[in-house]
């Protein structure tokens, strides 16, 4: 059965992207377009990796991150914040929220495919 990813970004055109490059690798993709859209879809389903983008409007990508590892179904889902934030401070917030990886925009599909199979979980 495919995994199933989480995509969380106010860009809609960016979600296209991600959502090409994850399903071209096998993937089943879920978006999301804010925090709240993106809590609203942690329903108890399986979700094995979520990438976040960082600001969004309404909930932003580091106060979803860190409402999702408060719910006990997604408190060990891998997160990847996917972001044009490159400051050491923001990083630092994402890895405390519970990030595991951080990917800077513009990024290579590659590379953000490695770091999805790096972390995704069985």
């Amino acid at each position: 059965m495919a995994k199933s990813i989480l995509i969380v970004d106010d860009s809609a055109s960016l979600r296209q992207v991600v959502s090409i490059a994850l399903r071209g690798a096998g993937y089943d993709v879920i978006d999301a377009c804010d925090g709240n859209d993106a809590l609203r879809k942690l329903d108890g389903r399986k979700i094995h990796l979520i990438i976040s983008d960082v600001n969004m409007p309404n909930m932003d990508g580091i106060t979803f991150v860190k409402a999702a590892k408060q719910l006990p179904a997604y408190k060990f889902t891998p997160v990847i914040m996917l972001t044009t934030e490159a400051g050491e401070n923001k990083k630092a917030e994402g890895q405390s929220a519970g990030a595991k990886a951080w990917v800077v925009k513009p990024f290579q599909p590659a590379q953000m495919l490695a770091a999805v199979a790096k972390l995704i979980l069985p």
